[in-house]
Order: C-alpha cells, then structure tokens, then sequence
C-alpha cells in the first residue's frame, strides 16, 4: 500500500506550492482516523518538498514548520472522529460491527486493554506506536477522556510523530539529489523507524517525569491539607 500510493505523490507534489497545507491537513485527518493510511507518505514528501523550497511558505524553515503545524492539526482532527465515533456508539457496536470501519476486534481490544491499564498519558505514547496509533483515541472516547487533556496529550504525540517524519523528509531534501518518491518514502521509513525506540524512550522518560512530578504535587498538598 505504501510503495502504491508513494508512486502517485509527483502528481499531488506538483500542486504542493499552492495546496500543499491543505493536502497535509487532508491526508494526515484520514490518517489518524478509522481508515487505514500511512503517515509516511504524507509528512516525509512534505518537509522533502518543504527543503526543496517546493512547499507552501517558500522559505524551506517556514515551509517546514508549516507542514508540521497542518499535520499536527489533522492527525487531532483525525484523532477526533474516532474519540467521538466512540462515544457515540460505543465499544459492543465497534467489537460487533467495527469490521465494517477498518477497526478489528482484535486490535481494539488491545488498544482498550493498554489504555484501561495505563490511563491518559497512553494518547501520548501509543501515538508514537504503529498499528496501534490511530486505534488509541477510540478507548479514550469509550471511557469517555476529558476533551482538554484528550486533546493536550493527543496533540502532543501527534506533534512529536510529525514532526519526526517531516524533519526526515527535510534532510533527505537537502543531503540528496534527484530522488524518486517511492526511494523517498522508503528511505525516510527506514531512518525513522531507526530513531523510533529513541523517540518511544523520550516520550517514556517524559511520562515518568510527569508522573513523578504528579505525585510529589499531591503528597505536598496532602500534607498540607
């Protein structure tokens, strides 16, 4: 699927000046939903483009930043069709007919069984996480997840991923000459799953030190209190 739909980017790359925010927000909105799309071929072409001064914004840092920001907000907006798909339907329609929305059973009930066991901070790190990235938000809206800290958390991963994706992209636009897109993605999905346990690592440390913090908050105001 990957190699398919990265041997078609030259033709939406050729609109990438005028539309290129909006094909980001689009594509990377599909991506964090229910449907199955890879965000490789969305965010690694984008910083590409963006180094290549190809991209909305011309100035290849702008550029960049730009892509990142747009993915960002689509991959919450994606984020948010499956928080609310969840609430609305609820968890024994989407194990019964979930099928018929790219959800498996088999996944949805892991992805309910690691967030049920780790909380909140979960839409943080298992954004980071592939297969189950875009699953993440439904148990979050069946256990219906305060929107604001929903969103923070969510945002975050969301950020950190893009932004991931679209600084591999960035270089590869710098350090290489004439490259192909399906040489593109591929290269750019090797050197991001290379940094990845680093990625996964930070974010791990961050959640620790979130945690930590957490309770040293709560025992001073216990004692206190």
């Amino acid at each position: 699927m990957l190699e398919t739909l990265a041997a078609h980017l030259g033709t939406i790359a050729a609109y990438a000046p005028v539309w290129g925010l909006a094909f980001v927000f689009v594509f990377m909105t599909v991506e964090s939903s229910f449907i199955p799309f890879p965000s490789e071929v969305v965010m690694i072409p984008a910083g590409f483009l963006a180094a290549r001064g190809e991209f909305t914004g011309g100035a290849p840092a702008l550029a960049l930043w730009l892509a990142i920001a747009a993915g960002t907000a689509g991959s919450l907006a994606g984020a948010y069709i499956n928080y609310y798909l969840a609430v609305w339907v609820g968890k024994p329609f989407l194990e019964k007919y979930g099928k018929y929305f790219f959800v498996k059973k088999e996944p949805l009930s892991r992805a309910c069984e690691v967030f049920n066991r780790y909380g909140a901070m979960t839409t943080f790190v298992c954004r980071l996480v592939p297969v189950i990235r875009q699953l993440i938000s439904i148990p979050a809206g069946i256990a219906r997840m305060p929107f604001w800290p929903f969103t923070f958390f969510t945002g975050l991963g969301a950020g950190i991923w893009t932004a991931v994706l679209a600084f591999v992209g960035f270089a590869i636009g710098k350090s290489a000459g004439d490259i192909g897109y399906v040489e593109l993605v591929n290269r750019g999905k090797d050197a991001a799953s290379a940094n990845l346990p680093l990625v996964i690592g930070c974010a791990a440390a961050l959640v620790a030190g979130y945690v930590l913090l957490s309770k040293l908050v709560m025992g001073r105001n216990a004692r206190k209190g």
